[in-house]
């Protein structure tokens, strides 16, 4: 059985500079089993002290990336920067790998513009995003996720099935999943301030706060 259906949690970083390495290091700290992968070898010998799984690779190669494996995994980050051609090259390559969810770094509208083009399902911006808060996101069902100091988090969230139909009074999301839920848009109404008499439906979104592990956890009841 391949990793992809075996194994959701692992995560493939292509591209090791300062973003790829920051975003390996804060999955790997969420309990995810990172492959990293960068062309150049002196960064792979820094990183491979750090990191469990580090190789050394051209990623604009198909070939290279079928031969480690890419092929099985759910999740691909490529974290390119330095180099346009390749970071496009890289997606045009696990695009043609059917991948099924391809993150691309893009350094300006024009190159995600074409990185969504050539087959990235989404595409982040790292001077505008810390590599936690990519991290959280590609690793969960959050829409938005900024973290707070050390443990505290906002978070933007389908809501939960569970969560639809009743009053917020009765459904006390603080004391079931530790989480106060401070905002709400329903479908097709602007978002609102969430109180107790509150009641979701389907498709709603919510804004929620609590630790780290709070918010992650409910995102993932969705």
């Amino acid at each position: 059985m391949s990793a992809r259906n075996a194994d959701d949690s692992g995560i493939a970083v292509i591209g090791l500079g300062r973003f790829g390495c920051h975003l390996a290091t804060s999955l790997t700290q969420l309990g995810h089993d990172v492959l990293a992968i960068d062309r150049d070898a002196d960064r792979v010998q820094k990183w491979s002290r750090h990191l469990d799984r580090v190789v050394q690779a051209d990623a604009t190669e198909e070939g290279a990336l079928r031969q480690l494996g890419v092929v099985d995994f759910r999740r691909v980050v490529v974290a390119i920067g330095a180099s346009l051609e390749a970071s496009v090259l890289t997606v045009l390559a696990l695009a043609e790998l059917d991948v099924p969810q391809i993150w691309a770094r893009a350094t300006s509208d024009k190159h995600a513009l074409i990185l969504g083009s050539v087959g990235a399902h989404h595409v982040i911006f790292p001077e505008a995003e810390t590599g936690e808060r990519v991290a959280h996101l590609i690793v969960s069902k959050m829409l938005d996720f900024i973290e707070f100091g050390d443990d505290f988090a906002i978070a933007k969230v389908r809501v939960p099935d569970a969560l639809v139909g009743r009053p917020l009074r009765e459904l006390a999301p603080a004391e079931r999943y530790g989480v106060m839920i401070v905002g709400a848009k329903l479908p097709g109404e602007r978002f609102r301030y969430a109180d107790p008499a509150t009641v979701l439906t389907t498709g709603s979104v919510v804004v929620v706060e609590g630790n780290i592990a709070q918010v992650q956890r409910f995102a993932m009841l969705g």
